[in-house]
């Protein structure tokens, strides 16, 4: 074994160490492939209605060749800004076969944060859910944006349950703010529309931009990550490369709550699952913990994907332990540290090992994971993907040995091009070909990865440094505790000092009671100064806690 890949040993049986990269050259050969070796089995369900291989592979023709029709050229791009719904594998496969740059765009943008995404990219077209279509409304005359692709939650449904769903979103539940964006058509006109043109033949080629992913701004202005055809083919078949001894083609039912536009859901459950044939169950919004049980009674599902959030939401609904699991052979969680109280419950409750991951938006996302065989270890992020490398190095950019804290750094076909027409910021991020993550992590002697925090989110309290992760994991362990998030504050002695902000489980939690249980499990220095209770914490669309928005209100009180 090479002592400088100490992990190599504890991959699963059947997983290689490395993948051809180049099986594809692009995202559209992958789909080609897919469509045609699947074509009669089903690809993706939303809420009952079905679409086969083949029919998605028709649909997403129809829409490449209308976005072609209507003078868009190849390299262009095209914000995709809508829930998980059928409408959106169709609009991100008809894009790329139309040689377009995909913008993945977080729906629950403000109009600011639309205009800052759309400018910064050049987007010259969008596809739309009608429901978010006013704050476009009020930004659309900033950009350089020509078309406009509206789509309601019930379109692609069927035409009775299609009503129905949109007479409910629209009129009873009136998530739909009026707006009028001219020259706007629907999307099932566009796809009408799609059957009068021919497909030009677009180029594809591996080092092609085929995503513009923007970070998730959890730390800061969001960048565009240029994610290449390569870089996503490569990702894919990483995440396939440690699945196949658990999964078989053409029989797995992905369950699949978190949004497609988020990377981590766009790579694993979108691309990865599509090269397995597997049938997607797409869940519009992933906060209706009753629909993501409901789809867990209706399917034989075997992957599940989520947040530690979200596996605690489900953990703590009284349905989600009725549900038969018997069928679940993997589940993965991503996006933020899956807490031991958790996975320990996860286990408990559905018999299937919760296996945690890591990765960024800059590697695609997935770096590495936890062996699904039952070998992985509780509390770290478990070892590189295969043609992977990581390493631990100080600020000097000097390799650590095993168990010395420092900046964890990626290496891999999965790793970005660089950072949309930010040069400097790709030079920091990018060095001799390594990825900074920007995240404090150690290598264990075994070779199993392990994260202690953000080195953003680092509390230095009187020249000590208090990782918020720590803090959380214990306070996630109290019985009365629902949701924990710990950041730093101000603090005339010390510099600074913990404040965690808790939303409870049991109404009986007291600060007292919170402030012993730390003392009992943590050192002085880390035993939070300040507690506020809340109904709810600060979340990213995937429920990722931001910390950040807890220390800007702080600074602001």
């Amino acid at each position: 074994m090479d002592d400088s890949k100490p992990w190599l040993s504890h991959y699963s049986p059947g997983v290689p160490v490395n993948i051809d990269a180049d099986q594809y050259p692009s995202l559209v050969a992958l789909f080609e492939d897919c469509i045609t070796k699947y074509k009669n089995k089903p690809a993706f369900t939303c809420m009952g209605k079905t679409i086969t291989y083949k029919e998605f592979g028709k649909k997403s023709r129809k829409m490449a060749a209308y976005l072609q029709s209507r003078g868009l050229e190849p390299g262009d791009r095209i914000s995709l800004m809508m829930p998980n719904t059928l409408q959106y594998p169709i609009a991100l496969f008809g894009s790329l076969l139309a040689g377009l740059v995909v913008v993945n765009t977080n729906p629950l943008y403000t109009p600011r944060e639309m205009k800052h995404q759309f400018t910064d990219s050049g987007v010259k077209a969008i596809i739309i859910a009608e429901n978010f279509a006013a704050n476009l409304q009020k930004i659309i005359d900033d950009t350089k944006i020509e078309v406009v692709i509206k789509t309601s939650i019930g379109e692609l449904l069927g035409a009775i349950k299609g009503t129905v769903v949109n007479f409910v979103v629209r009129r009873v539940k009136r998530m739909v703010p009026k707006y009028q964006i001219n020259n706007a058509i629907s999307f099932s006109h566009a796809l009408k529309e799609g059957k009068k043109f021919t497909i030009k033949q677009v180029t594809q080629t591996p080092d092609r931009v085929a995503v513009l992913q923007y970070t998730g701004g959890t730390t800061g202005v969001a960048k565009g990550s240029m994610l290449t055809n390569r870089n996503l083919v490569a990702n894919a078949l990483q995440i396939r490369a440690i699945m196949d001894p658990f999964l078989k083609e053409g029989e797995e039912v992905a369950l699949c709550p978190l949004p497609l536009y988020h990377i981590f859901a766009f790579t694993v459950n979108c691309v990865a699952m599509m090269s397995f044939g597997s049938h997607s169950i797409l869940v519009v919004n992933a906060k209706d913990i009753p629909s993501v049980i409901k789809e867990f009674n209706k399917y034989p599902v075997s992957l599940f994907t989520g947040v530690n959030t979200l596996f605690n939401a489900l953990l703590n609904h009284p349905k989600f332990a009725e549900v038969d699991f018997s069928s679940l052979k993997v589940t993965v969680g991503g996006g933020m540290a899956v807490q031991r109280s958790v996975a320990e419950e996860w286990l408990k409750v559905t018999g299937c090992f919760l296996n945690e991951g890591f990765g960024m938006t800059e590697s695609s996302p997935l770096a590495s994971v936890n062996p699904l065989d039952g070998g992985g270890q509780l509390g770290t992020i478990g070892i590189p993907a295969p043609s992977t490398l990581m390493r631990i190095v100080d600020e000097s950019g000097s390799v650590l040995p095993p168990n010395e804290i420092g900046e964890i750094q990626i290496k891999g076909p999965q790793v970005m091009k660089g950072y949309y027409n930010q040069p400097v910021e790709t030079a920091k991020t990018i060095v001799d070909g390594w990825l900074n993550t920007g995240d404090l992590g150690l290598m264990q002697p075994d070779g199993f990865f392990k994260i202690v925090d953000r080195k953003k989110d680092m509390i230095n309290v009187s020249g000590f440094n208090v990782f918020p992760n720590e803090i959380e994991e214990v306070l996630a362990s109290h019985p009365k505790v629902l949701e924990v998030a710990a950041v730093g504050v101000p603090h005339e002695k010390s510099g600074e000092c913990v404040k965690v902000f808790v939303v409870k489980k049991d109404s009986s939690l007291t600060e007292k009671e919170l402030i012993a249980y730390c003392r009992e499990n943590l050192t002085g220095y880390k035993v939070p100064k300040e507690v506020e209770f809340r109904k709810e914490l600060p979340k990213t669309n995937v429920g990722k806690i931001l910390r950040r928005a807890l220390r800007e209100e702080e600074k602001k009180s």
